[in-house]
């Protein structure tokens, strides 16, 4: 078995070398993956990192909307991602179709339309900015007093910021099925069989799981927080992935994955599709291939662009 996933690596690194391919890993990627992988991290983060490559192929394993962020920041390259089943609840939540409709429905409000990143390139293209869970509040904050805010799609990560600023802001009701199946009560169970571990929640979660963290940040802020941190032991209240990537950063830490009430730890149905056998597939034929139209990557090119002119 050993040998077989030695010879299916080296296949997959000599089809990168064949098509000039950057491999990029979401933080939520399967450890065999992220330790294959060019860069890991996480999504806009990726995008931006291939863009800067010389790279005439981006081979990214994460989930769709992921694959749209980075053909948005780089036209000219081919994307690709292993399954283009690996959709995302998230996202699917706030269709492009239906925000259209509902700020057309509410068009007396004059929104200023705040799309967290984790949505579809037809959404961002809607947007007036878009945002990671990292710059949230202050792209909020940005906003002129006074203008409506629609935040979409993550009903919680809105929550957040509306906490964290004092803005009002109407919310799209969309969630990330995995964040939402941490409790109050799976959590307060993992505080009282490790008291002394600290909880790192994302925004993503729910306001009682909120309630419970010692910090609440974005997966990228995780990794500085554990590591800067004098406390021995985390519990992590995220998807399953990031525990790889925290376990290889910060090696003299110990990682608790924080348990829902379904299950010990919370694993993404739609990252877990992607497999080093998908990715060799993907990189050997270029399909599937991530195709945006071109008045629609435009646009939502200019959301994002704003995001980091507002972030600097």
């Amino acid at each position: 078995m050993a040998t077989a996933s030695n010879d299916l690596v080296s296949e997959i690194l000599e089809l990168k070398r064949e098509r000039n391919a950057v491999i990029l890993a979401h933080n939520y990627q399967t450890a065999d993956i992220q330790e294959l992988a060019d860069f890991v991290g996480d999504s806009l983060g990726l995008s931006y990192k291939a863009a800067e490559t010389d790279a005439d192929v981006i081979a990214f394993c994460g989930v769709h909307f992921m694959g749209e962020t980075a053909k948005i920041v780089s036209p000219s390259k081919t994307v690709v991602i292993p399954d283009m089943d690996a959709g995302c609840s998230l996202s699917d939540s706030c269709p492009a179709d239906k925000l259209e409709e509902y700020l057309a429905a509410h068009a007396e409000k004059n929104y200023f339309v705040i799309a967290y990143i984790n949505c579809s390139a037809g959404v961002k293209a809607l947007a007036d900015v878009i945002c990671t869970s990292g710059n949230a509040v202050k792209i909020v904050e940005s906003v002129p007093p006074g203008r409506n805010i629609l935040f979409v799609p993550d009903q919680n990560l809105g929550a957040w910021v509306m906490e964290k600023t004092g803005r009002s802001m109407d919310l799209w009701r969309g969630n990330c099925y995995v964040h939402v199946e941490f409790t109050r009560d799976s959590i307060g169970r993992i505080r009282t069989e490790y008291p002394d571990a600290k909880v790192v929640a994302h925004p993503e979660c729910t306001h009682a799981v909120r309630l419970l963290a010692d910090e609440v940040c974005s997966t990228e802020k995780m990794v500085a927080y554990c590591r800067d941190n004098p406390a021995r032991e985390f519990i992590i209240v995220t998807e399953s992935g990031m525990l790889h990537r925290l376990r290889r950063e910060v090696p003299d830490k110990i990682f608790i994955p924080g348990p829902t009430d379904l299950c010990s730890c919370g694993d993404c149905r739609y990252m877990k599709l992607n497999t080093l056998e998908k990715l060799r597939d993907c990189l050997a034929t270029l399909n599937p291939e991530i195709q945006i139209p071109e008045g629609v990557r435009v646009t939502a090119e200019r959301s994002v662009r704003r995001m980091l002119e507002i972030s600097r």
